[in-house]
């Protein structure tokens, strides 16, 4: 076994999960960075240190967390990186277990253990730098984290397990760091926290996040401003005043609504029914016309009936969400569900998740062909093959739509606005091409 060696280590930090995740590891590189160490982000490179920011949310990130770290764990053996380190979710939950099952791992530490993690990579947490990172996001867009925790408890979560109860970081300091952030050229802030509407409710005494966005919408050089993880109970609804009457606040809300059947929703205990949730949907629409909603869901729990499943899949059908996605329910150790019976068959699961996907598939396909010969201002993310890949404000990186245009015909600058007219539309793509003129451009859907 040959074993590397170099007077100024290289590290490189490998994320999983999800932009929660992301932005911790961009702390963690900040850190390091400040300390003068080189540090790279998922680039095997000459990698002489890795660390793995794990994801524990549900088994299917679980198990990539466990193949990542003995994907490294055999590296090291073979004599290609000299330690491997572990953090993040999976580590914080479950790092007993896996000291016993691959003691290989150097170190496991915690989802706040960032000062232990730094030392023992030789480098010094430097309280100065808290609010700044280095970024692994395209320049012109950057996530900005407004808490850590989640006080809530739903049957089905295991997140408070791992990340501990809300806590709301000032205005001030979150003002200060999107300041930099758009001196650095960021454009466009995406929102996020395990719950955006809890904001405030520790530090303050009560939700905040208007406030914040006010804020936020006050800086120069920020041009949008999307909202991520809002959750539906005692959703502030200053929140969609602040939207209407805003314009750098995206019309784009990204809403766990889980499920529709109220037995369902008390059981999974979200605090809220399917007449409370329809009436938030109304008051959305109503109040911001345009307005983008993804959303989330559980099939598959404990107890759902077919008939249940049928309410869920015809309400899909009426709502008409821009975008969603479904999750086949699993047991989660140490939560509340976990003492309910799993009595959904897995295969029932899967069926279920797919007739879910299919319908939101047309739906989506019927909403964008909507949009088809209207105009749009668009941010454009990056070159990908022969296309252009950029966003309107009612897309999140990633998740949403795609607006692509031809590079073969057309050249546009990478983290600029531009108008695009749509020309034709997929379920999951938009078409388009340049326009000059500005006043063409839809503000809204309809």
């Amino acid at each position: 076994m040959r074993t590397k060696s170099s007077n100024k280590k290289n590290i490189n930090v490998v994320t999983l999960g999800c932009s929660k995740n992301l932005y911790d590891s961009e702390v963690l590189m900040g850190q390091l960075k400040a300390n003068d160490k080189k540090v790279v982000h998922e680039n095997d490179t000459n990698s002489d240190i890795v660390v793995i920011n794990t994801c524990g949310f549900i088994g299917d990130a679980k198990e990539e967390s466990i193949n990542t770290i003995l994907h490294y764990i055999n590296e090291k053996e073979a004599g290609n990186v000299d330690k491997v380190f572990v953090t993040g979710c999976l580590s914080e939950r479950y790092k007993p277990d896996l000291e016993k099952e691959i003691p290989d791992v150097d170190e496991y530490f915690g989802t706040h253990d960032l000062p232990n993690l730094l030392k023992v990579l030789g480098a010094d947490y430097k309280k100065e730098l808290v609010g700044e990172r280095l970024t692994t996001t395209p320049k012109h867009y950057a996530y900005l984290k407004i808490s850590e925790g989640c006080d809530r408890t739903c049957s089905f979560c295991a997140i408070p397990l791992m990340r501990g109860k809300n806590i709301s970081q000032p205005i001030e300091q979150l003002v200060t760091e999107a300041t930099k952030l758009a001196e650095s050229g960021v454009k466009e802030l995406i929102l996020i926290a395990q719950d955006l509407t809890y904001y405030g409710l520790d530090i303050y005494g009560k939700r905040r996040l208007a406030d914040l966005l006010k804020e936020l919408a006050k800086l120069d050089g920020i041009e949008w401003i999307r909202l991520h993880y809002a959750y539906p109970t005692s959703f502030p609804k200053e929140v969609i005043e602040v939207m209407k009457n805003e314009e750098k606040v995206c019309n784009y809300l990204d809403i766990p609504l889980q499920h529709i059947n109220t037995k369902i929703l008390k059981s999974m205990r979200r605090g809220h029914n399917r007449q409370v949730t329809e009436k938030l949907l109304v008051d959305f629409r109503t109040a911001v016309s345009d307005v983008a909603i993804r959303t989330t869901l559980i099939v598959g729990y404990p107890g759902e009936t077919q008939e249940q499943f049928e309410e869920l899949k015809q309400w899909v059908k009426e709502s008409r969400f821009d975008r969603l996605g479904v999750f086949a329910y699993s047991h989660e150790e140490d939560t509340y569900a976990e003492k309910l019976e799993d009595d959904v068959p897995e295969e029932i699961k899967q069926t279920r998740v797919a007739e879910i996907m299919e319908l939101q598939a047309g739906i989506s396909f019927d909403l964008n062909q909507q949009k088809v010969g209207k105009t749009f201002k668009c941010i454009f993310d990056k070159l990908e093959g022969d296309y252009f890949i950029g966003r309107t404000q009612y897309d999140s990186p990633d998740v949403d739509n795609e607006i692509l245009v031809n590079a073969k015909d057309h050249y546009i600058n990478i983290g600029k606005f531009i108008n695009i007219k749509i020309t034709e539309a997929t379920d999951f793509d938009l078409i388009g091409k340049p326009v000059s003129s500005p006043q063409s451009a839809a503000n809204s859907r309809q």
